[in-house]
């Protein structure tokens, strides 16, 4: 039979919600700080090919958007502000910048250049599609009816990514043949493979995961495939693209917060979660790893994020101006 809590005397109920709120906290894992391997993992090879292509090394790209940063005050304050509305530390925006253009782009040497491109790409003619049929066109196929039912921005993006990789990735549907390519490559990169855009290096498929995030925080509209030009302004623009990185900082921390990992005090983890992705896939699988008896109990960090929590005593220097 449930308790009536009207029936308790009030030293109990204290005592009784005192309990309660002890076993929530121990079912919370607290991730500790700092990078779980002692050396950095292997770094990707087509890493390793941007940096040989360019005629520069990971250090010099490391110390060029220390360098950017520390100059930027404008991007700095941005970046403070940012990490306050969505309620995360800002190293995790450092990191997650410092990951990026250390491992993949490099940084501009100013970044009001990503304003000019922000207004070429604007007024682009183009559209999300894959052997000549749009995402959206695409998305109401049967195989993705689990997903119809979801309504949040994050939930309803990840699930379809998740339903191309179990349903359509590498295999032939219907005499059509698809590709080993991620959703995120089929389908929106409509000029060249690996695309990324702007200070963020964002996704057009990240910002539409986020995107109810970004416009219940800070009141920009919502996103739609049907409007690629408006995703890659905002993706684009420095002072729209800062917003979209904590929201996916944020997102992230949600995801593993919701299967009982607290990685907000761990830069490196969620520096680690901007490259790959998929945080709610990936939370889920920790879940259930670290459920099984000798199973993975903490969240690890690959290159990138290894970097970021290897290097934190200077990057939070930046923020301390220094």
């Amino acid at each position: 039979m449930p308790i009536s809590l009207s029936k308790i005397p009030a030293i109990c109920l204290v005592m009784f919600l005192s309990a309660a709120s002890a076993d929530a906290a121990r079912d919370m894992v607290l991730v500790p700080p700092g990078n779980r391997f002692s050396e950095q993992p292997a770094v990707p090879s087509a890493s390793a090919l941007r940096a040989k292509a360019f005629a520069t090394t990971y250090e010099e790209k490391y110390q060029k958007i220390l360098t950017v940063l520390r100059q930027d005050k404008s991007l700095m304050q941005q970046i403070r502000k940012a990490a306050q509305a969505y309620g995360i530390d800002p190293m995790h925006i450092v990191g997650a910048l410092v990951g990026e253009h250390t491992y993949n782009i490099t940084i501009v040497d100013r970044v009001q250049s990503y304003y000019v491109k922000a207004l070429a790409y604007s007024k682009a003619d183009f559209s999300f599609s894959y052997k000549g049929v749009s995402v959206q066109s695409f998305v109401k196929k049967p195989e993705f009816a689990r997903c119809d039912a979801l309504t949040a921005s994050n939930d309803l993006w990840e699930c379809r990514d998740e339903v191309w990789d179990e349903n359509f990735r590498g295999r032939t549907i219907d005499d059509v043949s698809y590709e080993n390519l991620t959703f995120q490559r089929a389908f929106f990169q409509p000029f060249y493979a690996g695309q990324t855009f702007g200070l963020g290096q964002i996704s057009p498929l990240t910002a539409l995961e986020v995107t109810d995030l970004v416009h219940a925080t800070s009141g920009l509209p919502k996103l739609s495939p049907d409007d690629p030009q408006a995703i890659y302004r905002d993706i684009m623009d420095p002072s729209r693209s800062v917003l979209y990185i904590a929201a996916i900082i944020k997102d992230a921390i949600d995801a593993y917060r919701d299967q009982g990992f607290d990685i907000s005090g761990n830069p490196g983890l969620t520096a680690t979660l901007y490259n790959v992705g998929q945080p709610r896939r990936r939370a889920l699988a920790l879940r259930q790893d670290a459920d099984r008896p000798g199973g993975r109990k903490l969240p690890e960090e690959n290159y990138y994020g290894w970097l970021v929590n290897d290097k934190l005593p200077e990057l939070r220097g930046l923020l301390n101006g220094s």
